[in-house]
């Protein structure tokens, strides 16, 4: 069952590390930990120095191809001491979906992997490859090896009634070639096929994160992550303070173009922000002010000025943009000839997402993309 929660403001100042104000952290992982088979640059040093601070650190993937402990294996040779406990996949918090519906030993059709093999089996299910096996449901999370006939057969299942579930939703999936099709893609394969749409474990929907807060025990969980649209948002869909870090997806400019559900709590340039105070920002007379920078929007453009750590200078210009963009449309006088004749001022538009322009000030701070 949830827990009633709400996140913390963006860009909300911490006076304390983050390895102590949280107990444990919710890393996602492509992007954050590990980019394809490679270790992201100092992840788990960092990672090693926050646990021996007393942070928990959990491993949250999106991606339902492997068993938890074939990530944990893979973690493990990063020098991170990890086990299978540690990680939670979509596989899993989906597997707990179905089990929650259904009887134990329900015939589960598998459009999929290994990783949801194993899940299913945890939670007393019974994985099945054929839709003449006549499954109660489908479960349908990434795997390389999904081919037309998988696909084929879980349109076949769900149009005879089986009930659909996803483990995500994700286009895209990060490997070490560049991005190929995620999940999402392959549901859409389905959806083609079929007049129903799956109920959804992974990132941005909740399961995923629940599933994690409980089987971690986390009091004060911290989502750690580099995507906007998954990990940020489901955070904030929990109502849990978020981390983001550029170590993936998204950069500088797709945070300037973030809606308000999709806004971390923090900001930083990878995992060592965890041995770190957070700085908030501070506003006054449209001037935001973080460190030694203070941002201003001039012309839908950002102004800049200070000196200091670029993050610090990336905070203030986002909550300059920010600001800009949520402020409501404001009254404009008509022009001179309808002057006086009683009419209605028109409404100036707010800014829109994207359209002030910040690369001109990520240079100033030092945070070129």
């Amino acid at each position: 069952m949830s827990t009633e929660r709400t996140a913390p403001a963006p860009l909300s100042a911490c006076d304390e590390p983050l390895a102590a104000r949280y107990d444990v952290a919710l890393l996602d992982l492509d992007g954050v930990v590990y980019v394809g088979p490679d270790p992201v640059p100092d992840a788990a040093e960092n990672l090693r120095k926050a646990a021996k601070e007393g942070l928990r650190i959990g491993y949250i993937t999106n991606n339902a191809s492997r068993p938890a402990r074939v990530v944990a294996e893979h973690l493990a040779s990063f020098g991170l001491d990890v086990i299978a406990d540690d990680v939670v996949t979509s596989a899993q918090a989906a597997a707990k979906l179905v089990a929650a519906e259904f009887p134990q030993r329900s015939p589960v059709l598998v459009v999929g992997g290994e990783g949801l093999t194993s899940a299913l089996e945890e939670y007393g299910l019974k994985p099945v490859r054929s839709s003449d096996s006549h499954p109660v449901a489908v479960v349908q999370g990434f795997h390389p090896d999904v081919n037309w006939v998988m696909l084929a057969d879980g349109a076949h299942a769900i149009n005879e009634g089986a009930k659909w579930y996803a483990t995500n939703l994700d286009l895209t999936i990060p490997t070490a070639a560049g991005m190929a099709p995620g999940n999402g893609t392959l549901v859409q394969a389905i959806r083609a096929a079929v007049d129903v749409d799956p109920i959804v474990a992974g990132k941005p929907e909740t399961p995923l994160l629940e599933t994690s807060i409980e089987r971690l025990g986390a009091e004060r969980p911290l989502m750690i992550g580099d995507r906007l649209d998954s990990d940020i948002e489901g955070a904030n869909a929990v109502g849990i303070p978020s981390l983001w870090v550029a170590t993936g997806v998204h950069d500088a400019h797709d945070l300037a173009r973030a809606p308000k559900h999709q806004r971390p709590t923090y900001v930083a340039a990878g995992l060592g922000a965890l041995a770190e105070k957070q700085p908030g920002v501070t506003v006054e007379r449209g001037r935001h002010t973080c460190g030694g920078w203070t941002a201003e929007v001039v012309n839908n453009a950002v102004s800049v000025k200070g000196e200091g750590e670029p993050y610090d200078g990336l905070r203030a210009i986002l909550s300059a943009v920010w600001a800009a963009v949520d402020a409501p449309a404001k009254p404009v006088a008509k022009a001179a000839k309808n002057a006086g004749r009683g009419r209605r001022p028109l409404p100036r538009p707010a800014a829109e997402p994207g359209s002030i322009a910040i690369d001109a000030a990520l240079h100033r701070v030092g945070l070129d993309s």
